[in-house]
């Protein structure tokens, strides 16, 4: 395919793109390294011409911001970190293997009805905050509030539609010939799957994996009220750096911003080959 170059329209229109949305990845990388007398300085610092770890030393010590004298941090962020690790790749690992044999499911053995669609994502069709409570009132009587097997169960059921539907438009666009002829040669369905179908899919069970686990990295509402004292995570964390002497702690949200982005990088950066193919693997059709 000849290569088009794009005109100046479009190099303008690209540019300006460009800036809009990695602006705010430049502000929050600032932000985290400037010291608490340029987080409200005005006008703006763009540049800080002392920049300093503090903010990303305070998310572990407490006591850090105190040389500038700005206190009033209670605890680190190493609870959140870790509470953000385990219920996103437990709860990340579960729906997208629940999700993988549901999709085969529905897509081969299913009876193709026009209302499967409607049930699988009406789960989601419901806002956050309409659901939370029901969900509060439930986990509380059975014991599961406050916990990470509670935070992990949510986050399941909640990703568990995106999971099997975006996993189910890859399983159709598989040709059935395939898994049949490995059947004839002697392999059970099951075997047929493991060994054909998911191999063939691995593009869109990365693409898949990478968004669910964004999905939960970054959801806060029920993080919210699912948590009091004995679990934590990122998102709850951010909105807890605020102090009455101090106000708002720009620079230390924005140093955990930072750590939260960086797993999100590297697994990105891992799987980028599979992601693209991935993404544009369920809208070509047989």
């Amino acid at each position: 395919m000849q290569d088009k170059k794009l005109t100046p329209v479009q190099t303008v229109i690209m540019a300006v793109s460009l800036v809009v949305v990695l602006f705010p990845v430049f502000w929050i990388l600032m932000t985290a390294i400037k010291p608490p007398t340029d987080w409200n300085a005005s006008p703006a610092i763009w540049i800080p011409s002392e920049p300093t770890f503090v903010n990303f030393q305070t998310l572990f010590d407490p006591e850090a911001l105190g040389k500038y004298g700005v206190g009033g941090v209670s605890q680190p962020a190493t609870k959140a970190v870790f509470g953000s690790l385990l219920a996103t790749v437990v709860s990340t690992t579960l729906s997208v293997i629940i999700g993988l044999f549901s999709a085969i499911g529905i897509s081969r053995y299913g009876n193709n009805s026009k209302s499967t669609p409607l049930i699988i994502l009406s789960g989601r069709m419901f806002p956050p905050a309409a659901i939370a409570v029901p969900f509060v009132i439930i986990f509380s009587n059975i014991g599961l509030i406050d916990s990470y097997t509670g935070l992990i169960a949510i986050y399941v059921a909640v990703t568990l539609p995106f999971s099997t539907w975006m996993l189910k438009s890859f399983v159709d666009d598989l040709p059935r010939e395939i898994e049949e002829a490995a059947m004839i040669d002697g392999r059970g369905k099951l075997a047929a799957h493991l060994t054909v179908t998911i191999p063939l899919i691995r593009g869109g069970l990365f693409a898949t994996t990478m968004f669910i686990f964004i999905l939960n990295w970054s959801e806060f509402m029920f993080a919210l009220v699912l948590s009091y004292s004995n679990i934590s995570t990122i998102p709850v964390q951010l909105a807890k750096y605020v102090t009455a002497t101090a106000g708002t702690l720009y620079g230390v949200q924005a140093a955990l911003a930072v750590l939260a982005m960086i797993p999100l990088v590297i697994v990105g950066y891992l799987i980028q080959g599979h992601l693209a193919r991935g993404m544009t693997f369920g809208a070509i059709k047989q």
